[in-house]
């Protein structure tokens, strides 16, 4: 049958009746990928040795080459560092020594693999640790990674889910979708029509990542001792983590049905759907979702009401995630972000989530509360409390520089002068300068923010998304903070209640005893005469938190007059004694 359309070179069989339903979208051309068998760690060592000497080296160059156009290239030093570099002229690359140090970072990071992109691809993250000179550099890794050829990635999905393609699919695109250091992925559909994206692991990226990891932790270590202000050992566990999690599918797909589990009650907001029984540990078969990266140029085409829906979204998907879940989407960039044909927000890729603790989730709330609020002063304490000082760290002038920092930032709320990311930003690259620390998931946070607000203004510029989001921060205020939730998350506590009352006859036995033995003086044990004093204190802070978030006037006044009239009856009975 001639449908009009070009006949496929592979071998799928039943899907070449149906090429004229494939999308049509543009053909991205990629490079073969070299697959290699993976080197044991003893050779894997000295290569890394190599190419980071390599860069050490190459850092050197770099610097004379500085100083020279500086006018200081005849000091002492310099003259020093040129004789002994040109011991290793013969030895390096000169198309990568004659680069600026951050080129020759990014270009030593591609030549040492898969799991090194991944990793400059992360540090590209780290305002806060490295120089942005550095950071914008490795924002230019490898987009488009080799792929492997069609017939081996239909070998790949075989060997990881022992059964044959042609029995779970009806067609797969020969073409990727999109190639990444770790995994390709590929259009297909399922025999019972669902469209789908296959994500395949290339071959010999887990042992690598594996090895590299190892290394990198190792090589973090030592660096910790010279340049512990960069923080490498730290950066380089985090990275192990998030890697040792991305070469294992079966967490991407948790990650997606915890996910639309946790929007259940938000349907503008979708993940992909997972197919179990298709996916394995390095296959993972998806929901492909009918859309458009939401920095597509025909997005800004929409109707304004359609933009403004759209941000609407995403913003309050980015909110809910961080700050009611505290398990949010940590490789957000537009590519990852949808603009869905029905109309709704849908994210892709979701290797990389953060988590945040119960405890750290509560101080970013307050910070961006008390940013929402205008108050500079609680803002720059909460972000405060979400850091640790390094050794030699200040953490109250860093507390008063990012004080400073938030009335700038109030002064000027908006994208043109001075957006809230870039605030966010600001702030914790400040750290660095303080020798302040912060969770690796902040920064992550930070990006993701960063993303959504960039789109935001793309769509709708001028935009000020601390407006937009308010309206979300304060309906997760008061949901949290609703009786009746209140009542329903009391009724988890029955079973303890009830199993202390159980237990109250011990209790009020070792009280008597305890009475029994202060017998001989008229004053009452020391907790029993301060408690009136304690449970008042409660009720004056609880009545101060609840007028701090601007809940109804009764409510914390009722609170303030039963923790003052207790506290102060409390005292005029001790006062006998």
């Amino acid at each position: 049958m001639d449908n009009g359309c070009k006949h496929k070179t592979t071998k799928i069989q039943v899907s070449e009746l149906a090429c004229a339903e494939e999308p049509k979208r543009p053909r991205a051309t990629y490079e073969i990928y070299d697959e290699r068998q993976p080197t044991g760690i003893v050779r894997r060592f000295f290569g890394t040795l190599r190419q980071l000497l390599a860069l050490l080296i190459g850092a050197g160059f770099s610097y004379s080459k500085e100083m020279g156009e500086k006018g200081k290239g005849w000091s002492l030093r310099v003259i020093m560092l040129r004789f002994i570099l040109a011991f290793t002229w013969p030895f390096m690359n000169k198309d990568i020594i004659g680069q600026p140090f951050p080129v020759q970072f990014r270009r030593r990071l591609e030549l040492m693999g898969p799991s090194y992109i991944k990793l400059g691809q992360i540090l590209s993250l780290r305002e806060d640790v490295l120089p942005k000179s550095i950071t914008e550099e490795l924002k230019n890794l490898l987009r488009q990674a080799p792929v492997v050829s069609f017939e081996r990635f239909k070998q790949l999905i075989e060997s990881d889910l022992k059964r044959p393609t042609e029995e779970m699919y009806d067609w797969i695109d020969p073409v990727p979708l999109g190639s990444g250091s770790l995994a390709q992925i590929h259009l297909a559909r399922l025999k019972t029509r669902e469209e789908v994206a296959i994500k395949v692991l290339k071959p010999g990226v887990r042992k690598m990542v594996e090895t590299d990891t190892m290394l990198l932790n190792l090589f973090g270590r030592v660096l910790q001792v010279f340049l512990s202000r960069f923080q490498p050992y730290q950066l380089t566990r985090e990275f192990s983590r998030y890697s040792r999690r991305e070469v294992d599918l079966r967490i991407e797909a948790d990650n997606a049905e915890i996910f639309a589990a946790n929007f259940m009650e938000e349907p503008k907001v979708r993940f992909p759907e997972i197919y179990r029984q298709f996916s394995n540990r390095e296959v993972l078969t998806m929901e492909f979702m009918r859309g458009r990266e939401i920095n597509d140029p025909t997005i800004r085409n929409l109707s304004s009401a359609r933009k403004t829906r759209l941000v609407d979204l995403g913003i309050d998907a980015i909110i809910q995630m961080i700050f009611k879940d505290g398990f949010f989407h940590a490789d957000l960039h537009p590519a990852n972000l949808l603009a869905l044909d029905d109309g709704c927000v849908g994210f892709i890729d979701l290797g990389m989530v953060g988590q945040f603790d119960s405890s750290l989730k509560r101080r970013l709330f307050y910070y961006f509360y008390s940013l929402a609020e205008g108050d500079a002063g609680n803002a720059a304490r909460y972000l405060t409390a979400m850091s640790r000082a390094g050794r030699g760290g200040d953490p109250d002038g860093f507390r008063r520089a990012v004080e400073d920092l938030n009335r700038r930032y109030l002064r000027h709320p908006s994208f043109e002068d001075f957006s809230l990311g870039q605030l966010v930003l600001e702030s914790v690259k400040l750290a660095g300068t303080y020798r302040i620390q912060y969770p690796g998931e902040i920064i992550l946070m930070v990006k993701a923010l960063v993303t959504v607000e960039g789109v935001g203004n793309q769509l709708l510029p001028g935009i000020n998304v601390m407006t937009v989001s308010q309206k979300h921060i304060k309906n997760m205020l008061y949901k949290e903070f609703n009786p009746i939730k209140i009542a329903k998350d009391s009724i988890l506590l029955v079973p303890e209640i009830l199993d202390t009352l159980k237990q109250s006859p011990l209790y009020i036995n070792d009280l008597k005893v305890l009475l029994e033995d202060q017998v001989e003086t008229d004053r009452p044990p020391l907790l029993v005469e301060i408690m009136g004093t304690i449970f008042g204190s409660v009720c004056v802070i609880t009545g101060a938190i609840l007028a701090a978030f601007g809940l109804p006037w009764w409510l914390w006044v009722f609170f303030f007059f039963t923790g003052f009239s207790i506290a102060g009856y409390d005292l005029f009975t001790r006062g006998r004694y």
